[in-house]
């Protein structure tokens, strides 16, 4: 059954990726860091899936995750190759992106946010090893990834791009296994507590100290981000509350986190595309990022964008879950807790694709850092 809370989460983590690309604001980055979030949330879900079908969970998380990106480059991947894209062997990227799919100049940036789904791709398939590993040295199994993320940043391991990510995010993964296995639940506050205060501190005087490309950002801070977010995934999922009944009782916010959970990956897909187009045309009408009022409406058209194109290709998430495709899902999920459930989502798996992750349109060459 879903849980509308790791629901509420996931709704928060999108919502905020989307306006954290249109501002460029940093201090959202430590609010909170939706990016570790999501992969947290993420594998929980795979602990689930893997623990209900066993290996055969990897064919399933990647049918709902493939298909929306697939969307995407029937629309990008043509206009790329007319305007100088090379047509080479790693287009075929695209389809099943173990490593970064080619793009142009604009489409790099437009379409930058596929690193989520590199990195999600090889933590899925990774996944059935590491499951097996933490079932039997689940402290171990979670402390490898930061351990290896440490060798990284003192400049023991010059490790390629890959490998780092392993280190940064499949920590928030593993947390996540934790999570369904109960662990977290587990930690008495005397515990929990002072680790999530003393991860916090450290990662926080880490970003003090190394200040990235755009200050406290910790999309520039690999360490620091992986301890502060690590802190923040102890707290909100190990206090996690059995529900949330308040949102059942209001209709619209229902709605809407039933809506973003179902569409999240194209609302992640299609939305960074939007900030980038409509970056330069609002800067002719005077919409500054200065002006408090040009950065609004820069976030509300965007917002609009991303709910068009949605509601013209969102239904390929439906066909991806196995679900009757629907232009606006109308049904509430089965959920745990006091809330409303609707027959017509009995059965469905509660291992959604999930998306968030975070990019803001500065400069080329800090693409990959502000991707995040």
């Amino acid at each position: 059954m879903r849980n509308r809370y790791l629901d509420l989460l996931r709704f928060l983590a999108i919502v905020r990726v989307v306006v954290y690309h249109v501002t460029g604001w940093a201090t959202l980055t430590l609010v909170f860091p939706a990016m570790s979030v999501m992969f947290a949330l993420a594998g929980s879900l795979m602990a689930a899936s893997l623990a209900r079908s066993g290996p055969a969970a990897v064919g399933r998380r990647l049918r709902r995750l493939l298909p929306s990106l697939w969307v995407v480059a029937v629309v990008f991947v043509p206009a790329m190759l007319f305007t100088g894209l090379p047509l080479s062997p790693r287009v075929l990227l695209w389809l099943f992106p173990i490593a970064d799919p080619p793009a142009n100049n604009w489409g790099a940036l437009a379409l930058s946010v596929i690193w989520y789904l590199r990195d999600y791709l090889w933590f899925v398939l990774a996944s059935p090893v590491a499951f097996w590993l933490f079932r039997r040295a689940p402290l171990a199994t979670l402390l490898a990834p930061y351990l290896l993320l440490v060798t990284i940043e003192v400049g023991i391991y010059p490790a390629p791009p890959v490998v780092r990510e392993f280190g940064l995010y499949f920590g928030a993964w593993v947390l996540g296994f934790a999570h369904h296995a109960g662990m977290l639940r587990r930690l008495t506050g005397r515990v929990l507590y002072p680790l999530a205060l003393a991860l916090a501190v450290v990662g926080g005087a880490w970003i003090v100290t190394h200040a990235g490309p755009r200050g406290y950002d910790l999309n520039g801070n690999h360490l620091g981000n992986a301890l502060w977010s690590a802190a923040f995934i102890l707290v909100v999922l190990g206090r996690a509350p059995a529900g949330v009944a308040w949102l059942s009782r209001s209709r619209l916010a229902d709605r809407a986190v039933t809506v973003v959970n179902r569409r999240a990956l194209t609302i992640y897909l299609w939305h960074m595309p939007f900030v980038v187009a409509l970056t330069p045309l609002v800067d002719v009408v005077g919409w500054s990022h200065q002006d408090p009022v040009g950065l609004a409406v820069r976030v509300l058209l965007v917002f609009a964008l991303v709910g068009l194109v949605t509601l013209a290709v969102g239904w390929v998430e439906d066909v991806a879950a196995r679900r009757r495709p629907e232009l606006v899902p109308l049904g509430s999920p089965v959920v745990s807790g006091n809330a409303r459930t609707d027959r017509r989502a009995v059965g469905e798996s509660a291992g959604r694709a999930t998306v968030p992750a975070q990019r803001t349109p500065t400069e080329a060459a800090t693409v990959e850092i502000s991707a995040r």
